[in-house]
């Protein structure tokens, strides 16, 4: 009785599946995250936009409706984030290429820097010049304004230098000296608004504190190649920078120990930002991940909490910028031929969506429907009411498994017919599912009962898959095993089928020559291994 019952807990009411699985089997599906990302499109009655030229900087506003900059030529453009469409062109005060941009915290002001080494202040309602600083010898590369602070901002440039400035009075308070190369990127920290990081092309990584600000950089980190961008994450305590082909994760807290590096693109990473996924309130909210853009052409998407690309992107044109909107409805790329992808996400308004009937009898001149008759017990509708009713998104739904469609073994196997689902693998010619029947059998400890079973037609179909597919890597180990068990229990059928001697003939060929192959690989490893030792040293 308990054997019975056992025989019962075993049995498969799903297909059996091999557990050696080959690796070449690359799963397709796209996930969620993936098709997130792709509703990110171009409305139809925008076209993408063509710039004079490239396009190397690109700044939202912090404050709603979360308008953005974007930098070419001798000119910031300030496009509008509800129709994508330019608002406002600043150009006067450059006297050369303008190369960076930033918006204050409350977006009432907007600063830039050129290659004429000057940094420029606007109002961006009047688009009127409010400041120019002047100090860096050399083109300016780097503005940022800290996320709070209203009064200063930092800039830096290709003479080295970094610079923290009082914008009300047009003076320098501080000259930070550590760099020994271009200064490139920088960013605020989103935590103090007395940090600030900034990256160089000497392979560096600093950051500032304007408390100790005389006693050089808190910190160093070395990225390993020329610095292009370099931005604080949400939390503060971490740092992402780009140089050559790769993005690295730094715990600045832990005294800047590199966590992860991420090596996916083909060419330089020019440009990194920081977005927002998912809806409030739902189960992606709050989450954060990378954005990066390099010169092949391609945006990756990084998960920086499981360390993995969650989506990639191919683009036409070399991509030196990037931004994400605070609100994550909107994603603008830059290329280096001045054209401009701009990706917007519909986002459903629920307030917007009414039924007829919530009008109805409040004065807005809707007639009233006819009233329906109310359904009872006793109405045959009323056992079907609401069948056809679409769920709405507040809805939990129970879905209905799937029903599984069984293959001939699988039913056979159900019904703990062990000799038949064997046949009836071996005779449907898919050795996935012949070695799956197998491994089943072996659980069950009815395999080698089987096998004393078959007659010498299904012994020959057995041999004749063994002869095939014993030296595949990825079955060898079991099906040899199981050929030399076939051969002794069945030693006396074989020799009396000439048929059965003809599989066995073929098998031992098929052996010898396999173990020629791998002692031929063998003495081909034994002299490679040695060159690769000398020129590994070399």
């Amino acid at each position: 009785m308990a054997e019975e019952d056992h025989r019962r807990s075993i049995a498969k009411a799903f297909p059996v599946k091999p557990k050696l699985k080959s690796t070449s089997n690359i799963s397709t599906a796209q996930s969620s995250e993936s098709k997130y990302w792709r509703s990110f499109k171009t409305p139809k009655d925008l076209q993408i936009k063509s710039l004079i030229s490239s396009i190397t900087s690109i700044s939202f506003a912090p404050t709603t409706p979360h308008d953005f900059a974007v930098t070419h030529s001798a000119t910031v453009s300030i496009f509008s984030s509800q129709t994508l469409e330019p608002k406002a062109t600043i150009s006067s005060p450059f006297t050369d290429t303008a190369t960076s941009v930033s918006f204050r915290s409350d977006a009432r002001l907007l600063a830039a820097g050129d290659l004429a080494g000057s940094v420029h202040v606007f109002d961006v309602k009047s688009r009127n010049p409010l400041r120019r600083l002047r100090g860096h010898s050399r083109p300016v590369r780097l503005v940022r304004y800290p996320c709070l602070d209203k009064l200063h901002l930092f800039s830096g440039g290709d003479d080295a230098i970094v610079k923290y400035w009082d914008v009300t009075t047009e003076t320098q308070l501080f000259n930070l000296l550590g760099h020994k190369d271009y200064v490139r990127c920088g960013d605020a920290s989103p935590v103090s608004d007395d940090m600030f990081i900034s990256g160089s092309y000497d392979h560096t990584v600093r950051v500032w504190d304007i408390r100790v600000s005389n006693s050089g950089s808190v910190m160093e980190i070395n990225h390993g190649k020329p610095v292009e961008d370099v931005i604080y994450l949400p939390s503060g305590g971490l740092i992402a920078t780009a140089g050559g082909n790769s993005v690295k994760i730094w715990d600045v807290i832990g005294g800047g120990r590199l966590l992860h590096t991420m090596e996916s693109h083909n060419k330089t990473v020019t440009s990194l930002c920081v977005g927002k996924i998912g809806k409030e309130g739902g189960e992606e909210a709050h989450q954060y991940r990378i954005l990066s853009v390099s010169l092949d052409g391609y945006m990756k998407v990084f998960d920086y909490a499981k360390y993995k690309i969650t989506h990639s992107m191919r683009f036409p044109n070399p991509l030196l910028s990037v931004g994400f909107s605070p609100d994550g409805s909107t994603r603008v790329i830059g290329t280096s031929n001045g054209t401009l992808y701009i990706g917007r996400r519909k986002v459903k308004d629920s307030t917007t969506e009414h039924k007829l009937g919530d009008f109805v009898g409040l004065g807005s001149g809707v007639e009233d429907e006819p009233k329906r008759r109310a359904l009872r017990p006793s109405y045959f509708r009323y056992f079907h009411r609401g069948q056809n009713e679409k769920p709405s998104e507040s809805d939990y739904l129970i879905m209905r498994p799937k029903k599984v469609k069984l293959a001939e073994h699988d039913k056979l196997l159900k019904k703990f017919r062990h000799k038949e689902a064997l046949v009836a693998a071996l005779n449907g010619k898919n050795p996935q599912n012949v070695v799956a029947v197998m491994e089943e059998l072996v659980a069950r400890r009815k395999l080698l009962v089987c096998v004393s079973n078959l007659d010498t037609e299904e012994l020959g179909l057995l041999l004749g898959f063994l002869q095939r597919y014993s030296t595949m890597p990825q079955h060898a180990s079991f099906l040899m095993g199981l050929a030399r068990k076939v051969v002794d229990m069945r030693a006396e059928d074989i020799r009396s089928s000439n048929e059965l001697k003809g599989h066995i003939r073929n098998l031992k060929r098929d052996v010898e020559e396999e173990i020629r192959i791998q002692q031929s690989l063998q003495e081909i490893q034994g002299i490679i291994s040695p060159l690769l030792r000398i020129a590994a040293r070399r």
